[in-house]
């Protein structure tokens, strides 16, 4: 069996190990492979993951551990390898630098560097650190071949081929320079925008509401814009929103949400709000927690031409019958395996370096 082969499998137990953990429930498949090994332990991170960091709470790490458990499936791995060429590649050392926003954000980098055949050296974020070991020890076990492949480190990285670093607009301009001499991926910060029409269903808007409040709006692809016709009636938008209104018993959320609307309110911005959510006239794409921008337009066709010069800071684009990529509501936190962050094909990256 060709080595890739062997990877692809070792990856699809683990998404077999992975699906016990799900929002419905954490569920033990006494099929599943090294479970007595395994199991309890996973059980136990992902209560220190919770303990560590308050944004991590049980749904939202299951709500990620179910999202991969679903794309680690045999066929999903085969068609995100459909591509690749085995032989073009001559195995390197990649360092992954980590972000830490929300639950295993840098397991697609970690995935595809090792299923490219290359051997990974993880740095990951303090805020995201408890998760990742255990699952890399679970492929060690699954495939001794991954043992020779997988280092973990919290100092200075060294003796790397190329790197693969995630951060904010500031990071990445330091990691520009430190990684300057080495093959190399930057991602810097990204927001998603949703743009409205007002013909939206009432399902629209309540799928669009998870766009905005999975993992509590921290991520990339989480929808911190709206761009809305002149004239739109917000009513139907935060009736579509109401279903999320539970997420301000997290203390946290709450006192981010009491923080920005005594700011907004002291600095006497206009906003309107539901008791959970805030959103305000800006031009920005990147709004704080509890807070959705928005700007009026008044012609689709500048608004497309605005999206696409920016494309460079816009990570997926929520729309119905607006654009050719757009991402149907409710789905920006379902990316298939081959939607690549930034738009970068890593795996293309990993078999020229």
């Amino acid at each position: 069996m060709a080595r890739i082969e062997n990877r692809i499998n070792a990856f699809v137990k683990l998404g077999d190990f992975l699906s016990q953990f799900s929002k419905a429930g954490i569920q033990k498949n006494e099929t599943v492979l090294l479970n007595e090994l395994f199991f309890d332990g996973f059980k136990h991170q992902i209560k220190i993951a919770q303990e560590h960091n308050s944004w991590f709470t049980k749904e939202t790490i299951l709500d990620a551990l179910s999202s991969w458990s679903k794309a680690l499936t045999d066929s999903n791995l085969h068609t995100f390898t459909k591509t690749y060429n085995p032989s073009a590649t001559s195995a390197k050392k990649v360092a992954i630098v980590m972000a830490g926003n929300i639950p295993l954000v840098g397991f697609h980098d970690f995935l595809t560097v090792l299923i490219a055949g290359h051997a990974v050296l993880v740095k990951q974020s303090s805020n995201d650190k408890h998760l990742l070991p255990l699952l890399a020890k679970y492929l060690e076990h699954i495939d001794p071949y991954f043992k020779e492949k997988i280092t973990f480190t919290e100092g200075k990285l060294t003796a790397f081929d190329a790197v693969i670093a995630t951060g904010s607009n500031n990071t990445a301009r330091y990691f520009e320079y430190y990684f300057k001499n080495k093959p190399n991926i930057i991602r810097k910060s990204r927001n998603s925008v949703a743009v409205l029409t007002g013909k939206e269903s009432d399902s629209d808007l309540e799928k669009l509401s998870d766009d905005v409040f999975k993992y509590f709006g921290l991520g990339c692809r989480s929808v911190s814009k709206l761009y809305v016709p002149k004239g739109y009636n917000f009513d139907a938008f935060f009736n579509g929103m109401f279903n999320k209104k539970k997420i301000i018993n997290n203390a946290k959320y709450a006192n981010n949400y009491d923080y920005n609307k005594a700011v907004y309110l002291m600095s006497e911005f206009d906003l309107l709000e539901n008791g959970f959510l805030m959103i305000k006239e800006d031009e920005s794409y990147s709004s704080p927690i509890a807070t959705v921008f928005y700007e009026y337009y008044e012609n689709a066709t500048h608004l497309k031409n605005k999206l696409e010069a920016d494309s460079d800071k816009i990570q997926c684009i929520v729309s119905k019958g607006f654009t050719a990529n757009e991402i149907a509501f409710g789905e920006t936190q379902h990316p298939q395996l081959w939607d690549y962050a930034d738009g970068i094909n890593t795996l293309d990256f990993l078999v020229k370096i």
